[in-house]
């Protein structure tokens, strides 16, 4: 299918996104090799052919293969010449062009990118470029705005303009310093080039890209964005503008902490115009004329929409409206010097010290809830879901006060921590994968705080088996987050058992993986299994555009589970192993398995549940339990395993052979209930004899022979969300 010059398809720009997400290489370091290493020889000038391009693509995306269809689209896309019929290999694409694209699309403060691309074209290293240089850079930047579905009439314009104040003496030439200098005041070119908006409660607005599918009108010049178009809206305010109108923008009135003592404790309405998207107003429920200019008002805190007129009839105190019970507001936020009762001397110190107040410096805040709320500390890894996680971060921004919202892959979990440390009956709500969850786990076992709080997950990606288990379902499908947090006012405290892993390799010649983990969250398998999930993991690594979809994933999985038991890598595991349990040797002689797994939790690889349904007798799990073994700490007898019911809290752990991949494929696409049930017990302990494939929580590694010990380690409260209804999503998907 012919494309259009210069543009590659939506689907290759997206699985190049896929693969630089993946890889660790930086454009400076592929280009040290073509200055002076082993890429030297493909250089022609500062051009290099299509086999040099190909090795570009190779080292940069750590790809030992690159699809050849992406990288023909790619070298197409940079090619000045002809077309790509008359002879690819002929033809040559400019280093510093490609170069230039790929360090846009990299991750880095927008002054750092201006910065290199300016230099890479500053060939003799004078610190001037001319107007025609700058131009070869701003087409990069149309490349890649384009392919980010962004609307380049607008932009072309505003960077066209950018260009004519840098060179305000008509001289051609442009400096690096002046390049820098108006990049770094031009908003739509900072959103566009990643630009990580900091909260600082100075006024100015955090912006990113937005596509609006309805009317909405310019909170600046109030004139239509235009159906379909794009604009810029605000995180924290919902201030919305044409991209050209950002510049002379209003400032944000949203402030995340009181300034003064009279703010503290009370909290006002912030009332901002238009963003009423319900149609509605809250007062006096007739509609709001959303579609025919900039008309309504919402306040920023408890998110009514009002008519302009109704405003008098709206009282001055907010009470953070249906999500109270999650919201710390500015008024609940103040420094700890205005309740320390110091008297600052004059507003310019006072000011200072309100400058000097940001996310990372949380010992500077104070927090005083409303009482009898629970505040909510999210954390969120924007990376997980796809694009689903930086959606939900943004989304979480506003609906709470942005103070209680933290992006794990900038500040990571510990400065939130901190900062709630002393916050009473707070939650935790952790948006990403099991990894992610484990993540946050792990470093609340380290922070020692006076209390934990619960936490509650909102699962991102595929996988996600404990947020499964805690009923928040499988995967987050674009589901209103309000009417998440309501269903979390309703969740209830469990204490989720967790495991210490400890591994002690026996003296040999051969080479472990490391082990990825210290603690086992969901569960542990060794053999068959593990077999599985590890070319799973390598082949996710190396093709991750073809394991984007859960049907996908379980696609692949049972291809590797058939392939897996033509070679039966694993067979006659109790050979190769014996088995502990508490101490007494686990009798695996009259059975012929290929893997065995441990499991803390009633699921795997994505709802899979290898231990099956158990007919419940009447009461509850905790007490069945407790009635079939409370005083022996484990349970072998095969009538009594028949009647168990996995138990979160339960301080033991399900023990299930595995007989094969068939089977094992079988369970994972439902069409078997279960394994072979073989223990439950409080600790276990492996002794194998050769390397052997294992897991932790889905992280697959190869080991060496070793000895394995697991035991109880601690409990962890945990929210378990409220029952399944039959319109409710968030149920159990066992």
């Amino acid at each position: 299918m012919a494309k259009e010059r210069g543009l590659i398809s939506p689907n290759d720009f997206a699985q190049l996104q896929k693969y630089m997400e993946y890889s660790t290489k930086k454009v400076s370091d592929v280009l040290k090799l073509f200055e002076d290493g082993k890429m030297a020889k493909y250089l022609q000038g500062d051009a290099i052919g299509y086999e040099g391009f190909q090795e570009f693509l190779k080292i940069y995306l750590e790809l030992d293969n690159v699809p050849s269809h992406l990288s023909l689209a790619l070298f197409q896309s940079f090619q000045t010449g002809h077309c790509l019929n008359e002879t690819v290999i002929k033809d040559v694409v400019c280093l510093s062009d490609v170069s230039c694209y790929f360090s846009l699309l990299e991750g880095g403060r927008p002054e750092d990118k201006l910065e290199f691309t300016f230099k890479l074209y500053d060939t003799d290293r004078n610190g001037i470029l001319d107007s025609s240089e700058v131009e070869k850079i701003i087409l990069q930047m149309m490349r890649m705005a384009e392919y980010l579905d962004w609307d380049v009439s607008e932009l072309r314009p505003i960077l066209q303009e950018m260009m004519k104040e840098i060179d305000y003496d008509g001289s051609g030439s442009v400096s690096l310093a002046e390049w820098v200098r108006a990049g770094a005041t031009t908003v739509p070119l900072l959103v566009l080039l990643g630009l990580e908006m900091t909260l600082k409660d100075d006024g100015h607005h955090m912006w990113r890209p937005k596509r609006f599918p309805r009317p909405v009108y310019c909170n600046l010049c109030e004139s239509s964005i235009g159906l379909g178009k794009q604009g810029l809206s605000c995180n924290l305010c919902k201030y919305t503008v044409h991209d050209q109108c950002a510049m002379k923008a209003l400032p944000c009135e949203v402030s995340t902490y009181a300034k003064s003592r009279k703010d503290i404790g009370v909290q006002s309405h912030v009332w901002v115009r238009g963003g009423c998207e319900s149609g509605r107003c809250d007062r006096c429920q007739k509609k709001i004329r959303t579609f025919h200019s900039l008309t309504g008002l919402h306040c920023v805190w408890c998110h009514l929409e009002i008519h302009d007129d109704c405003l008098q009839a709206v009282g001055h105190e907010c009470d953070c409206g249906l999500l109270r019970d999650h919201i710390l507001p500015p008024s609940s936020i103040y420094p700890s010097v205005l309740a320390s009762g110091q008297d600052r001397k004059n507003s310019k110190t006072s000011q200072k010290t309100m400058d000097d107040l940001s996310l990372s410096t949380s010992e500077a805040l104070r927090i005083d809830p409303v009482s009898n709320t629970h505040p909510l500390l999210v954390f969120v890894n924007p990376k997980s879901g796809g694009k689903q996680g930086q959606r939900v971060l943004w989304k979480f921004q506003y609906i709470l006060n942005p103070r209680q919202v933290f992006n794990l892959l900038k500040d990571g979990p510990e400065v939130g921590l901190r900062f709630f440390k002393d916050v009473p009956d707070s939650r935790i709500l952790v948006c990403g994968g099991d990894g992610t969850v484990g993540w946050i786990l792990e470093t609340i076992d380290k922070a020692n705080l006076p209390v934990v709080p619960p936490v509650a997950v909102l699962p991102l990606g595929t996988g996600n088996d404990l947020a499964r288990c805690l009923r928040w379902g499988g995967g987050y499908e674009g589901q209103n987050l309000a009417k998440i947090l309501k269903d979390l006012e309703m969740s209830k405290v469990v204490h989720v058992d967790r495991w210490s892993v400890e591994v002690i390799p026996q003296q040999t010649e051969e080479k472990s993986d490391p082990v990825p983990f210290q603690i086992i969250n969901n569960y542990f398998s060794i053999g068959v299994d593990a077999s599985i999930a590890h070319r799973f993991h390598i082949m996710r690594e190396k093709y991750p555009e073809k394991f984007n979809s859960r049907m996908k994933n379980k696609l692949w999985y049972f291809e590797f589970a058939t392939s897996e038991s033509i070679f039966s890598t694993c067979k006659k595991l109790e050979e190769s192993l014996t088995v502990e349990i508490c101490g007494k040797p686990l009798d695996l002689s009259n059975l012929s398995l290929e893997g065995i797994a441990v499991l803390n939790i009633p699921s795997m690889h994505g709802g899979s549940n290898l231990w099956g349904d158990t007919r419940k007798p009447h009461g509850d799990s905790y007490g069945i339990n407790q009635a079939l073994g409370a005083a022996a700490k484990v349970i072998t007898d095969p009538d009594i395993l028949k009647t168990c019911v996995p138990d979160l809290s339960d301080k033991r752990l399900e023990v299930v052979g595995l007989e094969g991949a068939i089977e094992m494929g079988q369970i994972y696409t439902k069409l078997k209930n279960a394994g072979h049930r073989l223990a439950k017990c409080s600790e276990i302990t492996f002794h194998t004899t050769k390397t052997l494939p294992m897991q932790i929580d889905g992280e697959p590694w190869m080991q060496t022979p070793c000895t394995i010990k697991i035991t109880h380690k601690n409990q962890m409260p945990m929210l378990m969300g409220p029952p399944p209804r039959s319109s409710n999503f968030f149920g159990f998907l066992g």
